[in-house]
């Protein structure tokens, strides 16, 4: 990321020197670790140049590192893979970027997202899944598009389908598992990259 995308760093070398002075913090945390596996929604932060980055993804399927106010570098989005009980009856939830919370909101449930706090880890809000609410595509063919959520087929035993429409009217339908829903009704809760989520056909691209 440091070498090829940011280019501050020309060769392996440097990208260590950089990272071994604890200039490098991946959602709130130093990282020394010169091929720590930053993922999708991780925040990514250099105080030295007082700059801020979320990982997303563009309508290409590739990540883009898309840059953010200090105010929007202090939570980050996290979906719920699910909610269960642990010792004496606790409720947790886990995300899909390996986060355990504990006694979350009773209202969240599976595939719901989560407002976490990045340097204390708290909750601070949530969104359901359900028609109306904004989501982005994090998997399949449809990956980096950004669309509203329409309606979902349930297939017992099978994929479930999601059926979504983005902001130029165009549908598209992907596995339930590929939907991390973003904001409330039509407002993001967080910024987008550019071209906002949505698909260009070839002759748009040129």
């Amino acid at each position: 990321m440091l070498r090829e995308r940011l280019k501050y760093a020309l060769t392996y070398r440097e990208v260590k020197m950089i990272v071994m002075q604890r200039l490098i913090k991946v959602d709130g945390k130093v990282r020394t670790d010169m091929f720590y596996p930053a993922g999708f929604m991780d925040v990514v932060q250099i105080e030295k140049t007082k700059e801020n980055f979320r990982l997303l993804y563009d309508t290409k399927a590739r990540f883009s590192l898309h840059k953010i106010s200090n105010e929007e570098a202090s939570y980050k989005l996290c979906r719920v893979r699910k909610v269960f009980r642990g010792l004496r009856g606790t409720p947790y939830c886990t995300t899909h970027d390996g986060r355990t919370l504990r006694y979350p909101d009773p209202e969240v449930k599976a595939n719901d997202t989560v407002r976490v706090e990045i340097p204390s880890g708290k909750m601070l809000d949530h969104v359901k899944f359900e028609p109306g609410n904004t989501a982005m595509i994090r998997g399949g063919n449809n990956m980096g598009r950004v669309g509203t959520i329409m309606h979902r087929e349930r297939h017992p035993g099978s994929f479930e389908i999601v059926h979504l429409k983005d902001a130029a009217g165009h549908t598209f339908a992907t596995r339930l598992q590929n939907v991390f829903v973003i904001g409330k009704g039509s407002k993001p809760w967080i910024s987008l990259p550019k071209g906002n989520g949505i698909k260009l056909s070839i002759v748009e691209d040129r």
